[in-house]
C-alpha cells in the first residue's frame, strides 16, 4: 500500500538543493520500505541495502575507507553509476558504521541521494548508535491519513467532496459512515490493502496479529537486559487499554513495577513511535510548556489495532457513535492520530489543557499553537455535549477561538462562555481535522 502523501514529501526532498542524507522514522510495518521503493522508480539508478542481510551488512566496516564502500556497494550490486542515483539504506540500526558513513554522502557526494530507514526502537536500545548531527535530516512516517484511506478503498468521489468548500449532508453522512469504518479498520498499510480487495472486517484478525507479535518479537530480540524485555513487552501488550486515558508509571498495567521501570519503557516505545504521549499544560497562553509533574495521557499507534484489541468491531459494524465506544476515547484517540499525522509540525508534541483547581477543575483534550496563541481543541463524540472545560480555557486566555471536533457538519458561530465572555467557536466534523489549520485561517480573512 503505498501512501502518496510520503512519496510527494520525498519529492520535495529530492528537489531541494539544500538537502541532506535522509533518515525516515516510522514504526514497524507503517510501509516505509514499500513507499521508498515505489519513490526509486523515479531514480535512473535504485540501490536497496538491507543490513538485516549478512552480505549487505559486511558492506560497512570501520577499517574501509568511505570510497572503498561505496566501491564495495557498487560491485555487490553490480551497479555502474550513471544519472540520478538513489541509495535505500534499510534497517541502518544494525550497523553504527553505515549510520556514521552518512556524514560523508553529505560532505563527499552530495549528488547521491540517500534515505535510510529502520526500527528507531533497536536504535535507541543500542545506545552506540548516533546520527551524526547536522549531517541528516528527518522525516517522519505514520499509518495511512483518512484521505489516504479513502483512496486505497476506492472512495474517490466523497475524497473529492470533501477537498471543498461546502459538504452536502448527503456527503455528511456518508463522510462520517466511513470515517467510522476507518477508526475501526485503522491505516496500518497491509490491513488497508487487505480491505480494499474484499470490504469486510473479517480476515483482518490475523493480521493486527501478526502486527502485536512483531512488536513484541521486537522487544524479544533487541531489548538490553532481560528486566528491559519483560517490562517492554508488559507496557505493549497493556497500554493500548489505556488510550485516551491520564496514567500513572508506578503500577502500570496491573503491574509491580516502579515509576522508572514503565516511564523509561514508554519513553523507548513514544520514540519507536508505537505510541503517543500526550502532555499536559496549566497555561493558556504561549509558550507552551508541559507540566512534567502531572500525569500524560496515552494514545496508540493506531485505531485498528486497539479496537481488534479490545473486540470493538460488532459496535462499529451496528453503527453505534464513537460516543459509546470505550466510553468516547476512540474518538480522543483518532483525533490524536489525526493531528499528530497531518496537523501538528513534525517532531512536535500533543498536548492538553488542564485545571485542578479544588472547585474548578476543567480539561481540553488538545491544545494547538496557532499564530502565537494556543487554540483549544474540544472532542464531543457525537453532535451534541457540555463544554463547560473548553468554556474555562476561554475565560482564561486573552483570544477568543475555540474548537470543537464532533460527529456534526462544519459550522461557525458566536458563542458565550458561562461567564460572559463572547467567542467563536469552529465546529469541525471529524474527517476535517487535518483541515483546521486552513480553516482557522479562513476565520482571519
Amino acid at each position: 500500500m503505498i501512501q502518496r502523501s510520503i512519496i510527494n514529501s520525498l519529492r520535495i526532498w529530492k528537489i531541494n538543493p539544500d538537502r541532506k542524507p535522509l533518515v525516515l522514522r516510522g514504526a514497524r510495518q507503517v510501509g516505509k520500505t514499500t513507499s521508498v521503493k515505489e519513490f526509486g522508480r523515479e531514480f535512473d539508478q535504485f540501490v536497496y541495502l538491507n543490513l538485516e542481510r549478512p552480505e549487505d551488512r559486511n558492506l560497512f566496516h570501520s577499517e574501509r575507507s568511505f570510497q572503498d564502500t561505496l566501491d564495495g556497494i557498487y560491485l555487490v550490486k553490480r551497479v555502474i553509476p550513471r544519472g540520478t542515483q538513489l541509495i535505500f539504506i534499510d534497517e541502518i540500526q544494525y550497523s553504527d558504521v553505515a549510520v556514521q558513513l552518512l556524514r560523508y554522502f553529505f560532505e563527499d557526494r552530495p549528488d547521491i541521494f540517500i534515505i535510510a530507514a529502520g526500527s528507531m526502537l533497536e536504535t535507541l536500545i543500542n545506545k552506540k548508535i548516533h546520527f551524526p548531527v547536522g549531517r541528516v535530516e528527518y522525516m517522519k512516517m505514520y499509518p495511512l491519513s483518512f484521505e489516504e484511506f479513502l483512496g486505497a478503498i476506492g472512495e474517490t468521489r466523497v475524497l473529492e467532496w470533501l477537498k471543498q468548500e461546502d459538504v452536502p449532508e448527503y456527503v455528511h453522512t456518508q463522510a462520517i459512515a466511513l470515517f467510522n469504518r476507518y477508526t475501526l479498520v485503522g491505516g496500518m498499510p497491509e490491513v488497508v490493502a487487505r480491505y480494499a480487495q474484499d470490504q469486510s472486517v473479517a480476515p483482518l484478525g490475523k493480521i493486527y496479529q501478526s502486527l502485536l507479535l512483531s512488536y513484541l518479537d521486537d522487544v524479544e530480540k533487541y531489548a538490553n537486559s532481560e528486566r528491559n524485555v519483560k517490562v517492554l513487552r508488559h507496557v505493549i501488550s497493556r497500554a493500548f487499554a489505556y488510550t485516551g486515558l491520564r496514567i500513572q508509571y508506578a503500577g502500570f498495567g496491573e503491574s509491580s513495577y516502579g515509576s522508572r521501570d514503565v516511564s523509561e519503557a514508554l519513553a523507548v516505545l513514544e520514540k519507536a513511535m508505537l505510541f503517543h504521549l500526550s502532555r499536559p499544560t496549566v497555561s493558556p497562553v504561549m509558550p507552551l510548556i508541559p507540566d512534567y509533574r502531572k500525569s500524560m495521557k496515552l494514545f496508540g499507534l493506531d485505531s485498528g489495532l486497539i479496537n481488534f484489541q479490545f473486540g470493538n468491531q460488532v459496535e462499529y459494524l451496528s453503527s453505534v457513535p464513537l460516543s459509546d465506544i470505550l466510553s468516547g476515547r476512540m474518538a480522543e484517540q483518532i483525533t490524536a492520530q489525526a493531528l499528530v499525522t497531518g496537523v501538528l509540525p513534525p517532531f512536535t508534541e500533543l498536548n492538553f489543557w488542564v485545571r485542578e483547581k479544588s472547585q474548578a477543575q476543567a480539561e481540553v483534550d488538545f491544545v494547538l499553537p496557532y499564530n502565537e496563541i494556543l487554540i483549544p481543541i474540544e472532542v464531543k463524540s457525537g453532535k451534541t455535549g457540555k463544554l463547560r472545560s473548553l468554556h474555562s480555557f476561554i475565560d482564561h486566555c486573552p483570544h477568543s477561538i475555540a474548537v470543537r471536533v464532533y460527529a456534526g457538519s462544519y459550522q461557525v458561530h458566536p458563542d458565550t462562555t458561562l461567564k460572559g465572555k463572547d467567542y467563536t467557536l469552529v465546529n469541525v466534523p471529524f474527517y476535517w481535522i487535518a483541515r483546521i489549520p486552513s480553516l482557522l485561517r479562513m476565520l482571519e480573512n
